[in-house]
This record gives C-alpha cells, structure tokens and sequence, in this order.
C-alpha cells in the first residue's frame, strides 16, 4: 500500500510541475535562500533530501513520469483526431514523407521544416522554407495528400524566394524564429527548446535535426528537416 501511495504522489508532483525545477522551488523556504544566498545550491539540497518536507523524488524518475504522463496526452489527443493522410493512396515519396511526419508535427513531437524549389504557374523559379507543423495547423491538407493540391513556397512561410523577380520573404512562425544577420546564411531557431536549425548542407543540421534529401517528381529539389523537441505543443 506505501508503494502505491507514494505512486500517487509522484504523479500528483509530476501533474502539478510542469518542471524539475519548479518542483524543487516549491519546497525552497525564504529561509533557505536567505542562509544559503544561492537558488541552485538550495535546488541541490533539496534534491538530495537535506532541504524540504515534501516527497523526495530524483530529476530522472520526474523526467521519466513527465514522459510517460505526455505520451498518454498525445496518444489520446491523437485519437481524436483523423490524420488528413489516412486513407489516402500515396505514391510520390515526397507526399509518403509528408505522412511520416504529419501526427508528429500534429502534437507537437516534431516540427519540420520543408524545403522546395519549383516553377511557379507563371513558369518562374521559386525556392522557400515550409513550417509543416504551422502549416497543418492553418490549412486542410487533405486536397494535398489526395493530389488535388501542390504544396508550394508562399510569402507568408518562414522564407520565400522568387528567382524570376528577385522577390524575398522572411518570417517568423509560432514555432521557428528566423535569423538572417548570420554569415552562414538563413538559420531557423526552434522557439520551444531554442535550439538551432542549421539549412547550410556543408554543415550539421543542428542537435535532434535530421536533414533528409526527398527524390520526388513533383519537384525540382525538396529537403526536409526534421526536429524533434519533447517540449508540449
């Protein structure tokens, strides 16, 4: 019986705190901080059970019940809801990827970002980078899994390009910021872990990114960079 009552108060603590150290600060008194004068040396105390009156519990069994706590969410969220994909008989790669990656970058396990270089329906070049995941979010992509739709570079996607008439775009998304003052060229900063996307192919894409190179017909060039984040969406 202790051990299930313990159970319970580990996820009780794990529901409550959405982190570590928020748990940690909970039983940190004023009193503390004023003898130890150092915030992260009161956490440590805490940690190892010389500080607080509340339940002892180490940063790697919170980690792991946080884990399991949010993969319960997703699965269940997920469930609820039809992928635009399914159903769907999908023969290029490139829309097979799309479908790889759409429950993930749906909750908020992944974010991909996509690039294409195409001709436009006036015959023009035109490049640009693709937030999947905020893409998802703000349109159907059941004409696109089912062939009805091409999913282009537009103005209003991180970056957009067009060779023809020099035009250029950069913006922002709920999930990436853009940075163009680098020397390296356009980088793409992950707004929930703050990590890094690195699109240069000389160079390493970045830590928990993956670059993959899609061979499709339906475009000149397509790469997608996969980023993983265990943050909520």
């Amino acid at each position: 019986m202790e051990e299930e009552h313990g159970g319970a108060a580990v996820d009780n603590i794990v529901n409550e705190f959405e982190t570590y150290e928020s748990f940690l600060d909970s039983q940190i008194t004023s009193l503390d901080l004023y003898y130890l004068e150092d915030e992260e040396l009161a956490r440590q105390l805490v940690e190892l059970g010389y500080r607080g009156s509340g339940e002892v519990l180490k940063r790697e069994e919170f980690e792991m019940r946080k884990t399991a706590a949010e993969l319960v969410r997703l699965a269940k969220k997920s469930q609820k809801k039809v992928l635009a994909s399914a159903g769907k008989d999908l023969k290029d790669n490139f829309l097979i990827a799309l479908a790889e990656r759409e429950e993930a970058n749906r909750n908020g396990k992944m974010t991909s970002i996509i690039f294409i270089r195409d001709y436009n329906s006036h015959g023009q070049e035109i490049s640009g980078y693709i937030d999947y995941s905020h893409r998802l979010k703000t349109e159907q992509f059941e004409g696109y899994f089912g062939g009805k739709k091409k999913l282009m570079p537009r103005s209003t996607d991180l970056s957009f390009y067009n060779w023809d008439t020099q035009t250029c775009t950069c913006n922002s998304s709920p999930y990436y910021q853009v940075i163009t003052e680098n020397a390296s060229g356009l980088l793409f900063k992950s707004k929930r872990d703050r990590k890094t996307v690195h699109v240069d192919p000389k160079v390493s894409p970045g830590d928990n990114t993956t670059r993959s190179l899609i061979e499709t017909s339906l475009y000149v060039q397509v790469v997608i960079y996969d980023h993983i984040t265990r943050r909520k969406s």
